[in-house]
Order: structure tokens, then C-alpha cells, then sequence
């Protein structure tokens, strides 16, 4: 039955792709889906795309010493979605392609190139994140070493990927949405939590815990909530909306989806992590579905850790491409950057399974991707689209500084330097803002002031 269930899903999988593919008639239909879809396919796009393989192995992982706490990771999404709120509209009418399109009508075209370079580097630990994953579900399911499970989960998302572009992110992702929020919590609801020792009292481990303390809550929204404040990923879901309103709607849905959702996937993990201590993430859940799930059940779960992976992968390959192929044209709405970027998404594939190979650790590939992109670019964006006074002239200085400091303290915090690491990721942040909110040159400020009054 579990292989069934995943045949028919593959095989759905593939029809959506062939059927994209047939649909594509422009570079724009590749890399925005025509820029026509609604509240419902943008608002899974966006959900699936959140609720990645690492997401949910990830809390479920962290629920072993964390407990319902665990549920931040999640939450902590959902709070950067509420961020968004009051710029998205202004996001999506200043923005077309990508992110870095959009930091170069703030800050100029080398910023642009600059940040074109960047964000592909920080977002191969993001692709190689759910490589990671893919190949820990189907070694745990499928009694193959990791190395194969790397191999195969890469191959499927590329060629996924590379067929259908957008068209097929955007139209599977909805169907993928529904098979990850319904295995889930299918699985939550088929554990036999009668038969089983009791949780821990909520409010005795939630807010917070001796394992999960307000400072690590800060770092948290400082280096993870921020990036769906501004992400590429993220941003490549609003620009394909059909209008603004539609951008306003799915943000504001899925935002409000992922708080209920963060509680379940603790609940899950914490029983998870009481039956099989020590385990792996994905090993902790198939022990758990294996001893308490029918194999129905546990077909729709795989079939649903499958879709998540599939979906983050797909986007976060496709945005990457994207980005590195505006390295040569501004406006990539072309067939030769439609070609780039084609042979960009294998190149990228194939370096994140690399990656995959050395890294195992999803939360690592995570968070020390997005600590390097966060304290780069979330306060010179937070800076432009919230009309917040800066200066371009030491923007890049302060994008490249402040990105490497924060990378730097969460290499420290993952070697052990936890107090010294945080410090100096905070200082990256802290560099930042310095570079990009002090008035260096006076002259310039005090004429600018001048102009500012008599124009008054």
C-alpha cells in the first residue's frame, strides 16, 4: 500500500510536469506562471514552499529537547509572514523577477550584481537542506544508503524542475500543500495518545524551557523570522500573483495557517522523540508511524515528507537560477537567459548534492545559509521598503560585513562557542546598520537637509 500510494502520487507528479511543460510559451510563463494565479494557488505555493523537508524534520527533531517549544521554528515563520504584511503590496508593485531586481532600484546596479553573486552562494545550503531531508525519508522508508537517497531525491527535483519551471511549481504546490498539512495531521490524530505516557504540562515548557531560553527566541526571529520579511523565495511567490490583493490575501492566509500547524508538529515530534530517544529526525517519525500507523496511513505520510521536500526544493532551485543568470542581464525576460538560467538550475542542483554528501545536518544547512543572508540583507531591505532614512554609499560594505559576521557567530555557536558566537552575529547586524543609517559624508546630509527645507 505505501508504495501504491506513492506510484499514483509520482505519477500525478508527472502528468502536472508534462502538462506545464506543454503550457510554457514565453521565458515570463517559465519564471513568473504568466503571472495569473489566484489566492488558493498562490497561498499552497507559499505553504508548501515554507513547509519544506527541513521544516518539519527539523521541529520534529527539535522537539526531543525543546518540547513544545519546538513549535517556534514554525511559529517563527508565521511571525516573519506578519511582517510582510504592510510592505507586500509595495513588493510586489516595485518587483518583477527577483529580489536582487529589487535591491538594485534601492541601492544601484553594482549592488544589484553583488547581491546576484551572493544569494546563490548563502542558498545552496537552502537546496542542500532539503536534499538532506529527500534522503533521510527514503533511507528510513526505503532501506537505502544515504548517498542513493541523495542521488535520487537531486535528480527528481532537477528534472522536475527544469521541465516545467514555474507553471509546474506553482500548479503542483497547491496539491502538495493539502498532501503536507493532511499527513501531518493525520499522523497526530492516529497516535494512540491514551495508551501512551503523558506529555508535558504545556506551560511548564512553553514559552520557554532550560533548553529554549528568550535570547535563543531573539536569535531566532533576528536570523530566521526576518527572512520571510524579505526572501527570495518568498518573493517569488508574490510576484506570481495575478495583483496585489491577491499577494495581501495568501501571505495574510498562510500566516495564520502556520501557527495552528507549529503545535501539531510539536505534538508529533515530542511522541516521536519519547519512543525512539537518539534517533535521527526522520528516523524518530517512521519508527513512530511504523509502530502506530496503518500502512495506509503511513503511505500518506511519506507521500506528504516527499511533497514538502519536492516543493521547497523546486522553488529554492528556481529562484537561485534565476538570480545567477541576472548576473548577465538585467532583465532576464529573454530566451537567452531563459536558456542561462536552464543550465544554471542543473549546475546548482548538482553542487547542493554535493554539499548534501559532507553535510547531514538539515537544521545546520539551514540556519547557517540563512544567518549568512539575513544579516546581509534584511535591514537594507527593511531600510528601502519601509522608507527608512539610509545611505548607499557604504551599502555594499555593509551587505558583505554584516552577512560574513553573522555567519561567522553562528559557525561559533554551532562549534560549541554558543555565548561568544551569538555576540558576534548580533554584531553583524549591529555593522549593518552602522554602514547603512550613520551620516558619513555631512556635506552631502546638510545639503540634502537644505534642499529637503526649502523645498518645504
Amino acid at each position: 500500500m505505501k508504495f501504491t500510494i506513492l506510484i499514483v502520487y509520482a505519477l500525478i507528479l508527472f502528468l502536472i510536469g508534462i502538462y506545464s511543460y506543454l503550457k510554457i510559451k514565453t521565458p515570463f510563463d517559465y519564471f513568473l506562471a504568466g503571472k495569473k494565479t489566484g489566492v488558493w494557488q498562490v497561498s499552497g505555493s507559499l505553504l508548501a514552499t515554507i513547509l519544506g523537508g527541513s521544516a518539519i524534520l527539523g521541529t520534529i527533531g527539535l522537539a526531543e529537547s525543546q518540547s513544545w517549544a519546538s513549535a517556534w521554528y514554525i511559529l517563527a515563520a508565521s511571525l516573519g509572514l506578519l511582517g510582510l504584511l504592510p510592505i507586500v503590496r509595495k513588493v510586489y508593485a516595485k518587483g518583477k523577477f527577483t529580489l536582487p531586481e529589487l535591491i538594485g532600484q534601492y541601492y544601484g546596479e553594482s549592488a544589484r550584481k553583488v547581491t546576484s553573486l551572493i544569494i546563490p552562494v548563502a542558498w545552496l545550503g537552502i537546496v542542500a537542506a532539503q536534499i538532506i531531508a529527500g534522503a533521510q525519508i527514503l533511507v528510513s522508508f526505503f532501506t537505502m544508503s544515504y548517498s542513493s537517497g541523495v542521488i535520487l531525491t537531486g535528480i527528481v527535483f532537477i528534472v522536475y524542475t527544469y521541465i516545467g519551471g514555474q507553471v509546474s511549481v506553482m500548479k503542483t504546490d497547491l496539491f502538495q500543500s493539502f498532501f503536507i498539512l493532511g499527513g501531518v495531521i493525520l499522523t497526530a490524530f492516529m497516535i494512540p495518545a491514551k495508551q501512551l505516557p503523558p506529555l508535558p504540562l504545556f506551560t511548564s515548557v512553553f514559552p520557554f524551557n532550560a533548553h529554549f531560553a528568550p535570547f535563543d527566541l531573539f536569535i531566532l526571529i533576528l536570523t530566521f523570522s526576518s527572512t520571510f520579511v524579505v526572501g527570495p523565495d518568498i518573493y517569488s511567490r508574490v510576484f506570481c500573483a495575478k495583483d496585489s490583493k491577491t499577494a495581501f490575501r495568501s501571505v495574510l492566509v498562510v500566516a495564520l495557517i502556520l501557527i495552528p500547524f507549529g503545535f501539531v508538529l510539536s505534538y508529533v515530534g515530542i511522541y516521536a522523540a519519547t519512543l525512539h530517544q537518539g534517533a535521527q529526525n526522520s528516523s524518530s517519525l517512521v519508527n513512530l508511524a511504523t509502530a502506530y500507523l496503518p500502512e495506509w496511513a503511513t503511505g500518506v505520510l511519506v507521500a506528504s515528507l516527499i511533497s514538502a521536500v519536492l516543493s521547497t526544493a523546486s522553488t529554492t532551485l528556481l529562484t537561485t537560477s534565476m538570480i545567477l543568470s541576472e548576473l548577465f542581464h538585467k532583465d532576464i525576460n529573454n530566451q537567452r537567459s531563459f536558456k542561462q538560467t536552464k543550465l544554471f538550475l542543473i549546475v546548482v542542483g548538482i553542487l547542493s548534492m554535493l554539499i548534501s554528501l559532507k553535510v547531514t545536518s538539515i537544521v545546520s544547512s539551514l540556519l547557517l545559509a540563512l544567518s549568512f543572508y539575513s544579516g546581509a540583507f534584511i535591514i537594507p531591505m527593511v531600510a528601502a521598503l519601509f522608507g527608512l532614512p539610509y545611505s548607499k554609499r557604504f551599502s555594499i560594505a555593509a551587505m558583505l560585513s554584516g552577512g560574513i559576521l553573522a555567519l561567522t557567530g553562528k559557525l561559533m555557536m554551532t562549534f560549541n562557542h554558543l555565548e561568544m558566537g551569538q555576540y558576534v552575529l548580533i554584531s553583524g547586524f549591529i555593522l549593518n546598520a552602522i554602514l547603512l543609517f550613520v551620516p558619513w559624508d555631512l556635506k552631502t546630509k546638510n545639503n540634502e537637509i537644505r534642499s529637503s527645507l526649502s523645498s518645504s
